[in-house]
């Protein structure tokens, strides 16, 4: 299997009212360096392209990456730029990217050219900035630096400028590099990220996936909350691990509407921290990230403490309107 390291620069519209709802980014530069399964350099890939829907470079963009129109009116379009590019990427790829929107972009605009699908669900790929993080900031690996950034870290020579589609997959496959040839990239490189652009359509699609710490779902869509929160699955607290059920410590509950916790026991490997997330789809519709996770003694009280906290609030705001309600009485009574 081969790694193929991409980068996207994309144009948009000048003003929000001209923009095409189907493709509000278009692509109009592709670069790529592709490693084998040893991570050595093994091919380049850098095409420009002839924009269709936005005729204006955007200022920003403009600014960013230092393309003018006049560059691109020699350039082919999208379509055989594109079928050069999947046929240089081949069939036996995993796609790597800096952050999570290149993939989303490079699907949107495939769909509105009328290309073949990428996947039919989730499509795995290499998140680079997260394993950046998991591997040089383990303390806080939420955090999510700059390509820059993580290059000046590492001691990589910067031989050519940032922010254009080759140079920045270029840094991006240098960064792979070091990972994978530091002591904890076996562990690292399964923590494999899935791009939702294309959700599960069935139950049998939806993501089961289990890392050196927790374990991972990604559900099928729902028609809202209510019917994700009910469905079976979605709620299990099932150990990850023995896969047996397990006692509920904390049911599932939720301090924002949008993210629920939960707490089970595991008589053999001990507390499990639920979380699910409940994300919005495209067409009003929703679909839920849960995570389980084993956690000790002291961090199952930290989520009831959280719920308690929760339950405080609600408390006085239930007071706050009780009161306010017997106020309103007080005045019409006097009245």
């Amino acid at each position: 299997m081969n790694y193929i390291i991409f980068d996207l620069e994309w144009n948009q519209a000048n003003k929000k009212q001209y923009e095409n709802p189907q493709i509000p980014f278009e692509i109009i530069e592709i670069g790529a360096i592709k490693l084998n399964s040893n991570f050595e350099k093994i091919g380049e890939f850098s095409r420009m392209i002839r924009p269709s829907v936005y005729h204006t470079m955007h200022s920003v963009t403009k600014d960013i990456i230092h393309i003018s129109m006049g560059e691109l009116k020699n350039e082919q379009t999208f379509v055989p730029v594109m079928r050069h590019f999947l046929k240089w990427c081949g069939e036996d790829c995993l796609y790597g990217t800096w952050g999570s929107s290149d993939l989303t972009e490079l699907q949107q605009n495939m769909d509105y050219f009328h290309f073949p699908p990428l996947s039919d669900g989730p499509l795995t790929y290499l998140d680079i900035q997260k394993l950046y993080a998991l591997v040089y900031e383990p303390e806080n690996d939420k955090t999510r630096r700059s390509l820059k950034t993580a290059v000046e870290a590492l001691g990589i020579p910067q031989d050519i400028p940032f922010h254009r589609a080759f140079a920045d997959a270029y840094y991006t496959a240098k960064v792979l590099q070091h990972i994978s040839a530091g002591p904890a990239a076996e562990q690292v490189l399964k923590r494999v990220s899935y791009n939702v652009y294309r959700l599960p359509k069935t139950r049998k699609q939806e993501v089961h996936i289990i890392f050196d710490t927790y374990a991972k779902y990604i559900s099928r869509e729902f028609e809202d909350k209510q019917a994700a929160m009910e469905d079976r699955e979605v709620v299990s607290t099932k150990c990850y691990i023995c896969h047996k059920n397990c006692r509920k410590k904390l049911r599932w509950f939720t301090p924002n509407g949008k993210h629920y916790y939960a707490v089970a026991y595991c008589n053999k490997h001990g507390f499990i921290k639920g979380k699910i997330r409940i994300k919005k789809s495209g067409d009003d519709k929703v679909y839920v990230v849960k995570t389980l996770k084993l956690i000790d003694e002291e961090q199952a009280k930290a989520v009831q403490e959280k719920q308690d906290h929760m339950r405080e609030i609600r408390r006085q705001h239930r007071r706050a309107r009780h009161g306010n309600t017997e106020q309103g009485e007080n005045l019409i009574s006097d009245d």
